[in-house]
């Protein structure tokens, strides 16, 4: 592994980064975890052949456990944390669990991939740039029961330049519950066929789009998901998840953004992925 590390360290100095000052090369958690600002825990056991998810949810919960534990030894306690390794939202949760010195509040679960794949498919389908296309919002897990909600976002410079139009008026209903929802859900399973391995560039620029925006802020109108501690939210999901929700980020801290009008269809799709997420932490800490 460390000699991997290096390789690895080699294209970071190759790519002359401005803002990199040192890389160091880590194995051990006590070095690769001390004193950081921002964890970004991107390896997790992938699923094997004949693998039951209870199985996958085992094994990455003894890893996520470690690196909570490590996280909370060793890194500071203002320390934001994203996971990006699969299954994403139940592994922060996990990680959280293990860090009890840290805010639950740090833990996060990268869903800003399926909103950049969301909001690119509404532009590729009405033919505008995709910043055009804001504030679509991921609604519960990073699995194929997530709710990517068009209600709420909005194309802009359609039909025409100039103006503003909420996205859901301007699709076809059938397009979205039968081509739509499903694509984004089956993306990653879909590059995984087509390539033969998972998300990489698409995830790394997501992973920059979630940390720039908890660090930096939104900005004014915008809306992002990031899977985040349900605790208190107004929706009506069950407290003690990690489920992703419309946020909004000012001084490093991200908020969930209350008050949008939820229809009878989305609160069924929300509820299904509650459910499974739910399900999840059942499978992995036992309540």
């Amino acid at each position: 592994m460390a000699k991997t590390l290096e390789g690895v360290k080699m294209e970071i100095d190759d790519g002359a980064f401005p803002l990199v000052q040192e890389v160091i090369c880590a194995t051990a958690p006590e070095e690769g975890f001390n004193n950081i600002d921002v964890a970004l825990l991107v390896g997790a056991k992938p699923r094997g052949p004949g693998m039951e998810r209870k199985d996958l949810l085992r094994d990455n919960g003894n890893i996520f456990k470690a690196q909570g534990k490590a996280l909370n030894k060793y890194a500071k306690k203002t320390v934001k944390v994203l996971v990006v390794g699969n299954p994403a939202n139940t592994n922060a949760l996990i990680c959280s669990l293990n860090a009890p010195s840290i805010p639950k509040q740090n833990f996060t679960a990268l869903t800003r991939l399926d909103q950049n794949r969301a909001e690119a498919q509404i532009a590729q389908k009405v033919g505008v740039p995709v910043e055009n296309v804001k504030n679509v919002i991921i609604w519960g897990n990073h699995s194929a029961t997530q709710y990517p909600d068009v209600s709420h976002a909005t194309i802009s410079d359609h039909p025409a330049l100039g103006f503003v139009e909420n996205a859901s008026s301007s699709l076809d209903p059938t397009w979205l519950k039968d081509v739509f929802i499903p694509s984004v859900q089956k993306r990653g399973a879909a590059i995984i066929a087509a390539r033969k391995l998972s998300s990489a560039a698409s995830a790394a620029n997501a992973v920059c789009d979630h940390i720039h925006d908890w660090f930096v802020g939104t900005k004014p109108g915008q809306v992002v998901s990031m899977g985040v501690i349900s605790d208190g939210n107004t929706y009506g999901v069950t407290d003690g998840i990690n489920y992703s929700f419309p946020v909004t980020c000012k001084d490093g801290v991200w908020k969930i953004v209350n008050g949008y009008k939820v229809s009878e269809y989305s609160q069924e799709k929300m509820d299904l992925t509650e459910k499974e997420l739910s399900e999840e932490k059942e499978q992995a800490v036992g309540s």
